[in-house]
């Protein structure tokens, strides 16, 4: 017999479904195919809408029923196939696990602002994503752009990614629009003397507190909102950005000039869950994010008895609610090893 549940995935979705799994005395193992586990979460700083350090979620969830779970980093799964009711998995650098059941945690990646041209990430210095300047927020070591220069004017740019046809993608990102605000505020924050721009097509700071702290930053950090989309930028000789947009309240071209212009990108589909889907044979949706067998009633469920889906692998989701989600998901899996043991 091998192990009951395997966790592929060690982001918080897969961390919070392995600790409840083991919380509740079940044997688990989880796969991670990064170098350690914590997902992008492990690249935050601080988080929406209190500012709280990134870190502080991480080890509550990974407290004491996590020290029960067998985690492996440095993963990667070569096939997965079904076989007298159990599921083998094929890894590149173990040997084979068996599990009775699978929980999918793979998420999501960023999207790639190279693919936006027009915004010249990639090609002008002074471009840069909403992961990047958080690491910058993390490294501690002040904000300068990539010229070395304490910036006196930062733009940001909202929907990179997210509600464009024109890349692909039509669903909304979810939480790029309250990561904008929060950002902005911390770069009031850190740089009391700077002028900073949000340009977004309509915010949607649809959470506890998300409304709260967009009137802060208004208020009392006095970031300026531009509504309209930012129609292309350009370079300077000094490497500052020129950046090009309407302001669609008064009807209004603009053209405003930044010495830093952050691009917040959103999500997508991870490569990884959909080469594992692949694998599995799980069907995925117009959006590309992996389907669940009922949106309303079964959305942890696949068509494939004993495989359970959670996360952001099915689609844009913020911290509190793949936490909730993880939850609920752990205990479907209880539910289906309650089942299988009376067959």
């Amino acid at each position: 017999m091998g192990n009951k549940v395997i966790v592929i995935g060690g982001g918080i979705a897969g961390l919070t479904a392995a600790s409840t799994l083991a919380g509740c005395g079940v044997e688990v193992v989880l796969l991670e195919k990064e170098e350690q586990t914590g997902g992008h979460v492990a690249r935050w700083d601080r988080l929406f809408p209190t500012l709280r350090p990134a870190h502080e979620v991480l080890e509550k969830i990974s407290g004491s029923n996590l020290a029960r779970v067998k985690i492996h980093v440095n993963t990667h799964i070569k096939r997965i196939i079904r076989n007298d009711g159990q599921y083998l998995i094929e890894c590149e650098e173990r040997s084979n696990l068996a599990a009775d059941a699978i929980i999918l945690a793979t998420g999501y990646e960023l999207f790639e602002a190279g693919r936006k041209e027009e915004y010249g990430y990639g090609i002008y210095d002074n471009v840069i994503t909403s992961a990047d300047l958080e690491d910058m927020f993390r490294a501690g070591k002040g904000i300068t752009n990539m010229t070395g220069k304490i910036p006196a004017r930062i733009g940001l740019v909202h929907c990179v990614g997210s509600r464009d046809e024109k890349v692909g993608n039509m669903y909304c990102s979810k939480i790029c629009c309250v990561t904008g605000v929060k950002q902005a505020i911390e770069l009031r924050q850190a740089l009391p003397q700077a002028e900073v721009f949000s340009f977004y097509m309509d915010l949607r700071m649809f959470d506890r507190g998300f409304e709260e702290l967009y009137f802060e930053a208004q208020q009392k950090w006095g970031v300026h909102f531009i509504r309209g989309r930012v129609s292309e930028c350009a370079e300077n000789q000094d490497y500052s950005v020129i950046v090009k947009t309407e302001d669609t309240l008064t009807g209004r071209p603009l053209k405003i000039t930044v010495d830093l212009l952050v691009l917040l990108v959103g999500f997508v589909p991870s490569s990884e869950t959909n080469r594992i889907a692949g694998m599995l044979g799980l069907p995925v949706g117009q959006d590309r994010f992996l389907l669940t067998t009922d949106e309303h009633t079964a959305d942890n469920s696949t068509i494939l008895p004993g495989v359970f889906l959670t996360g952001s692998l099915k689609g844009p989701s913020g911290i509190v609610n793949t936490i909730a989600d993880a939850r609920a998901t752990a205990i479907q899996v209880i539910q289906f090893l309650e089942k299988i043991k009376h067959v």
